[in-house]
């Protein structure tokens, strides 16, 4: 497998008129917290905009069974159902403000979540941490051509100064994410008005998982490959199933699920030697093929780092809609 993503690394992308464009991700960032601050949202409070451009919109919860088995009812109880190959409905999120887009994410999980994106110095987000109590939703605005990641933390705890550390997704041990610690973490990728006018995006597990997670898209001028519910090409998502030689363990529970590099090292699954680059990294050619752990969970996401069928195209001033859950 290639060089894992928390290095910084070169996303080749879509197609555009069968020509393979190449972009440049920034290095990858976790981040961690819990406990009741000034940047969580209270349960009880209205749907309320902030003047940094965030939105949090809490919403009830039904009570789930065990940890990750169902995600959450719609916090959109009286939104009209999307039709199937549609985006989520334009109702469900803010409008964006000018010269900016509108990210908004979706806890359906049954847990908290503790959102955080990268650092970026040209576009600078004013917060880089939020909190994501089941059924709750939070929008970010940010600058036309931002680029960077968005992920979810779990198993978090911060004291008051914002000093803490996660379980999965950590930053450096603080609320609002300034780096990275490379684990085993979903993330959403993004690089807006990126070439000709468009964006691209994905899921990617590269880095390995920790909470399953798909992007919509609405605004602009491309239809949406992903199902308001998660599912592509006949496949919907699903949580991981990961072999116990793959699992992140921390305090003896399976937190999180390792790609095969961190979990067996070695040139093959590293993609090193002779195995390395794009000609050379070829899973169905590994002993054992583990790319396809996340493939059956997240049919749309990347599995490895040249998995660039996963890059997904949206034309025009896009806005997203990221969800945390199961089909």
């Amino acid at each position: 497998m290639a060089a894992p993503s928390w290095l910084p690394y070169v996303l080749v992308v879509a197609v555009v008129a069968a020509t393979v464009v190449a972009l440049v991700w920034p290095s990858s960032p976790d981040g961690g917290t819990t406990q009741a601050s000034a940047n969580a949202p209270s349960t009880g409070q209205t749907a309320l905009a902030v003047a940094d451009g965030t939105t949090t919109s809490p919403t009830p919860t039904a009570p789930h069974a065990s940890r990750t088995a169902k995600p959450s009812p719609s916090p959109h109880k009286n939104a009209k159902k999307a039709p199937a190959g549609t985006s989520a409905t334009k109702a469900a999120t803010p409008k964006a403000p000018a010269g900016k887009r509108v990210f908004t994410f979706v806890n359906k999980m049954n847990q908290t979540i503790w959102l955080a994106s990268n650092k970026n110095d040209k576009y600078p987000l004013t917060k880089t941490g939020w909190v994501l109590k089941p059924g709750q939703t939070v929008s970010v605005a940010v600058a036309d051509k931002w680029g960077g990641r968005f992920w979810g933390r779990t198993g978090c705890s911060f004291d008051s100064s914002g000093h803490g550390h996660c379980k999965t997704g950590d930053c450096g041990g603080v609320f609002q994410c300034v780096g990275s610690t490379g684990s085993a973490t979903t993330l959403g990728e993004f690089s807006l008005s990126a070439w000709g006018g468009m964006d691209f995006y994905d899921v990617s597990m590269v880095d390995g998982y920790n909470l399953p997670m798909w992007i919509n898209i609405y605004g602009g001028g491309t239809k949406d490959p992903v199902s308001s519910s998660g599912c592509y090409k006949g496949g919907c998502t699903k949580a991981v199933s990961c072999p116990s030689k793959m699992q992140l363990m921390v305090g003896g529970q399976a937190v999180g699920c390792n790609n095969p590099c961190t979990a067996f090292g070695g040139d093959t699954y590293c993609c090193r030697g002779k195995w390395a680059g794009r000609e050379n990294c070829i899973p169905s050619k590994w002993p054992t093929d583990f790319t396809q752990v996340f493939k059956k969970a997240a049919p749309y996401a990347y599995s490895y780092a040249f998995d660039d069928s996963a890059t997904m195209a949206c034309k025009g001033r896009c806005s997203y809609r990221v969800t945390f859950g199961i089909t």
